[in-house]
């Protein structure tokens, strides 16, 4: 049994208002069945409970920071699915992530560990370079050399997190990804109005104005996605428009600990949308999970700046995920029939941190043909986590494979969700389990339904 060490220095020293979140925790365990690590190793400190007491304890001085500590404070996933199941509402994700900016001066990383950490910050954020990267790669694609690279075994001499990195390319793509136009949907969907019969959705006796926002990887990877979305908003009337001043959203700098630089993307992303002197978004919209997510929080991150706190108030008000959207908009008639089983899965992002479940399955409801079919543990994390999958490997491809289980149990061959995080990593699953698994986003298959073919090509 440990004994509290007497007035020591704590290891952590929290501000008091995220101190208070863990303080307002009752120990009910009410979040235990719903943590994805909990259920898998059975460990208290692998709980929302047990790592509260941790942080608890790191911050009061009765409990020192040693390995076991912090590997038990970075298995958490920070999918936040123990704040939708806790009744007293703890807000947890606020005291794991200043947690970690706070200990991340103590760690000595790992050769891995900073090369990765340099790729996320310096590569992955910057969609320019992030282009560039993949290069290489999208030729021998497009050669069709890659599969003989897989094949050759010289991959299994990266690194783990390397390795999970290589699986998590599409395999397929173009090879030089375009930029987003800055009034995206018009050319492609404007000749096609009429025969839609799309109606005008306008406030204040003018059409919505929508700030569609990219995303990093969304834009490089997913852009035809993005395109996607763009164009059906643009059928329901709204006025689209993709600012060329944004920037990472910045969840990858909060979640890694680079908490200075999230704040000041936060910035630069709401002079972006909320512009001093400009006219401002109406809505902003991403169809990326992750990216809302980060959106959304920050009237947290800028809490304490006295020049931004209310436009970053303002600028939350405005967010919403493309579904949330759609079904506000309205979209127009969907003529062509999608016969089809597929099953969603709930990305964490979405259904945890932004409580937007009913919106997707509205819409793919109303898809003629298209049947659903219920996923088990479908808001359970899949494993993917933003850059958990690179930084804990072994983890997150447990809780894959427990997905991709269940996910074999609906007998659909698709799987629908909302995030690039969880496609990736699920694709990548299923391609190195042999499994022949579809993965798409919601918007792939409303666009379908309502255009029938591909308006973006």
């Amino acid at each position: 049994m440990s004994v509290p060490l007497p007035q020591a220095t704590p290891d952590l020293l929290l501000d008091a208002r995220t101190r208070a979140r863990g303080l307002s925790c009752v120990h009910c365990g009410l979040c235990l069945p719903a943590c994805p690590t909990y259920t898998t190793t059975h460990h208290e400190a692998d709980s929302p409970r047990g790592r509260i007491q941790l942080m608890l304890g790191l911050s009061d001085g009765s409990i020192r920071l040693t390995e076991k500590v912090s590997h038990h404070l970075d298995l958490c996933l920070d999918c936040r699915a123990c704040e939708t199941a806790c009744p007293s509402g703890v807000v947890y994700h606020e005291l794991i992530e200043e947690t970690r900016t706070r200990l991340d001066a103590r760690r000595k990383p790992t050769p891995t560990d900073r090369l990765l950490r340099w790729f996320f910050f310096n590569v992955m954020t910057r969609p320019t370079r992030l282009k560039l990267a993949l290069l290489p790669a999208r030729l021998l694609q497009e050669l069709r050399l890659y599969p003989f690279v897989r094949r050759s075994g010289l991959l299994r001499l990266l690194p783990e997190q390397l390795q999970k990195m290589e699986r998590l390319l599409p395999a397929r793509g173009p090879i030089w990804p375009e930029t987003m136009p800055e009034h995206p949907g018009r050319d492609a969907v404007d000749g096609m109005l009429c025969e839609l019969g799309a109606g005008v959705f306008t406030t204040a006796e003018r059409p919505i104005r929508v700030g569609f926002f990219g995303g990093c990887v969304g834009s490089v990877l997913f852009g035809d996605v993005n395109r996607k979305a763009a164009e059906l908003l643009t059928a329901c009337g709204a006025d689209v428009f993709c600012p060329r001043g944004q920037q990472c959203c910045g969840a990858i700098h909060h979640h890694n600990a680079d908490h200075h630089s999230a704040v000041q993307l936060a910035r630069q992303n709401i002079d972006a949308f909320l512009p001093v002197n400009g006219p401002h978004a109406d809505r902003i919209v991403t169809t990326i999970a992750g990216c809302g997510a980060m959106l959304r929080e920050y009237d947290l991150l800028l809490r304490d700046d006295p020049a931004y706190r209310d436009r970053a108030r303002e600028f939350v008000s405005r967010v919403r995920d493309i579904s949330e959207l759609l079904l506000e908009l309205d979209l127009p008639a969907m003529r062509h029939p999608i016969d089809q089983t597929v099953t969603y899965h709930d990305a964490c992002h979405l259904a945890h941190a932004q409580r937007v479940t009913e919106a997707p399955r509205k819409l793919l409801a109303r898809i003629p043909g298209l049947k659903l079919a219920a996923l088990a543990e479908s808001d359970l994390c899949c494993g993917a986590a933003g850059t958990y999958n690179l930084t804990q490997p072994e983890m997150a491809t447990t809780l894959g494979e427990r997905k991709l289980r269940n996910i074999d149990e609906t007998g659909a061959t698709t799987c629908v969700t909302g995030n690039v995080g969880c496609a990736m990593h699920l694709a990548g699953e299923a391609a190195a389990s042999g499994r022949a698994l579809t993965i798409v986003h919601p918007v792939e298959l409303l666009h379908r339904a309502v255009f029938g073919t591909d308006a973006t090509r």
